[in-house]
């Protein structure tokens, strides 16, 4: 799936899930490093668990962040497969 995002240095979140695994994420834009980490993190792990944990946090007083768009579109994912 391809997510614009919205609010975040990152333009788009590109990603898989695969029996309700996250896989294959990929950011683009935004801090490298971060972004690369986020990825790592939620390789393999239950959509509804990353969503858990990543939704909600904020990014420099900023309403969203990088991790927090990645719940944004799992949740997206999960709304349009249902």
């Amino acid at each position: 799936m391809e997510y614009k995002t919205s609010g975040v240095c990152s333009r788009r979140i590109t990603f898989d899930v695969t029996d309700d695994k996250v896989t294959n994420v990929q950011f683009l834009g935004g801090c490298n490093g971060n972004t690369q980490g986020i990825a790592s993190l939620v390789e393999g792990m239950d959509v509804h668990e990353a969503i858990r944990r990543l939704k909600g946090i904020s990014c420099n007083g900023r309403p969203t962040s990088c991790p927090d768009q990645l719940a944004c579109a799992l949740e997206e994912y999960l709304a349009n497969v249902r």
